[in-house]
This record gives structure tokens, C-alpha cells and sequence, in this order.
């Protein structure tokens, strides 16, 4: 710890606020990474967003109840994600996810009114407060991250049968439907520990980026999810460092990291295609 001290700012890594928030960030970016994975599969990228922001209304009703915004996230992720399944088909889920959404961002706003709480409270919901995560908000992000793991072992092939080839898996006896609502149930609590952390708004970009970066990168499925996960850590890791010697939002550094990695992972497929082309023209 010394030798990072004098590296780093003083209290970047001793100050109790800072050790919650390398936990908590680490442990969102893992789970964030592995749900994020299915995300880009499936090509749900539109849920993803509409998740995380269909959970801020839970938290805005927490705030208006005087209860654990952690909570209050976790209903509204899980209402929102069982109502997209519920309620969708192959051909309207973009609709039915903006009509959840919609409703979702109506409520939120009414609860904001009723509890009058525009200041802080909304500030943390929308951009998160990584800085401000208590040792409880630690310990119930942890539980997520668990359960989040657990789930993606189980449901891992079945997933990945009904992500890249759903017709085919199908056939094989694999149901589609229950797959596609354990998918947004996990998704949900990916949503629940992203929000506290990097808010309502940029969640999606630790949600999607890491993975959709991860694909170019990654030849298979297992190498592309670790990957993933890598930077995702790193993205944290850096926008933590960043954040606090600046002052600036660590949102804003996440968002801007995973999106510099995907142009990277861009620039890599281009340049793995031109080489792929020589060597056939050799």
C-alpha cells in the first residue's frame, strides 16, 4: 500500500469511501461484463438501455418511501424485465421495451415530484455515486455479483444456444421462451448493482461496451467473455484513478474507456481482415 501511495493521490486506496468504491466498481464491472456478453449476442442491446432506466423509478419510489434504494432498483429492474418478456414478441419487443420504458420514466418522475427530492438524490440515481457507497450498498452489490455468476454458470449453454443459433436450439428441445426470460432476469440484476455505481444513464456503456469491444477481440465464445470482463475491470480501475484526481464523473470515464476499446477492437478486425486477405492472395 505504501508503494501505491506514493504512486497514486494520497487516500486513493486507504480512505474507507475509496476501498468500498474499488469494491463495489470491480464487482459491478465483473457482472456488468458477463450479462453484457448475452447483451450483444442476442442483440439486446435496446433492453439493456431500457432497464437501467426503467430502475430508477424503483429507486425514486424508495427515496419517496424513505426505504433502500437498493431495493427499490431491484423491483422495478425485475418488474420492467418480466414485463418486456411478458408482453413482447420477435417482432414488437423494440416496441414493448420503449412502452415499459416509457411508463417506467413516468413513475420515476412522479415519485421525484411527490418526494420533492430533485438535489442529490437525483443526481446519484441518474450518474451514480460511486464515491458514495455505503458498506451496506457493498454488501448487497456482492450478493448480486454471486448470484449473477451462479445464474451465468448454469444457464451458460443454453444461453449461448438460444443467443447465436435460437432456431437450432430450438429444435433441440432448449426453451427459447424461458431462456429469453431467465436472460432479462439476469439482466435485471445486472442492472440493480450498474446504477448505485455508474448511474442510470451510463450503465449501458459498462453494460455493452467491454462485450461489444470483446467481440472483435475474442475468436470464441469463453475467450470473448473473458475479455469482457478484462475490460470492463480495467475500465473501472481507470476511471477510479481518473475520477478521483480530477474531480470529473467516473461515468464520464467509463463511457469514454469502453468506447475507445471498441474502436480498438474495430481498428483490430480491420486489420485481421486486410491480413486474412493477403494471405489468401498469397
Amino acid at each position: 500500500m505504501g508503494i501505491l501511495e506514493t504512486l497514486f493521490p494520497p487516500g486513493l486506496f486507504s480512505a474507507s469511501f475509496m476501498q468500498n468504491a474499488w469494491i463495489a466498481g470491480t464487482a459491478v464491472a465483473v457482472l456488468s461484463a458477463c450479462v453484457g456478453f448475452f447483451v450483444v449476442l442476442r442483440g439486446a442491446s435496446f433492453a439493456a438501455h431500457a432497464v437501467p432506466r426503467a430502475s430508477f423509478a424503483g429507486a425514486a419510489g424508495a427515496v419517496l418511501a424513505g426505504g433502500d434504494t437498493l431495493v427499490g432498483l431491484a423491483i422495478f429492474s425485475v418488474l420492467s424485465s418480466l414485463g418486456i418478456a411478458a408482453l413482447s414478441s420477435r417482432r414488437d419487443q423494440g416496441q414493448t421495451t420503449a412502452l415499459v420504458l416509457m411508463a417506467a420514466l413516468g413513475l420515476g418522475s412522479l415519485f421525484l415530484t411527490l418526494g420533492g427530492a430533485y438535489a442529490p438524490e437525483v443526481y446519484a440515481l441518474l450518474f451514480g455515486q460511486i464515491v458514495g457507497i455505503s458498506q451496506g450498498d457493498v454488501l448487497g452489490i456482492l450478493a448480486l455479483l454471486l448470484l449473477t455468476l451462479l445464474g451465468t454458470a448454469l444457464l451458460y449453454r443454453p444461453l449461448l444456444w438460444t443467443s447465436v443459433a435460437p432456431d437450432v436450439a430450438e429444435a433441440r428441445g432448449v426453451p427459447r421462451r424461458r431462456m429469453e426470460i431467465l436472460f432479462l432476469l439476469l439482466l435485471a440484476l445486472a442492472a440493480t448493482a450498474a446504477v448505485p455505481v455508474v448511474g442510470a444513464l451510463l450503465s449501458f456503456s459498462l453494460m455493452v461496451g467491454p462485450a461489444a469491444a470483446a467481440a472483435y477481440f475474442g475468436r470464441s465464445p469463453g475467450r470473448s467473455l473473458a475479455i469482457a470482463v478484462l475490460i470492463g475491470v480495467f475500465s473501472i480501475w481507470f476511471s477510479l484513478i481518473f475520477a478521483y484526481d480530477t474531480g470529473l464523473p467516473v461515468g464520464f470515464f467509463v463511457a469514454a474507456v469502453t468506447a475507445v476499446f471498441y474502436g480498438l477492437g474495430r481498428l483490430w478486425a480491420w486489420l485481421w481482415e486486410i491480413e486474412r486477405g493477403l494471405q489468401r492472395a498469397a
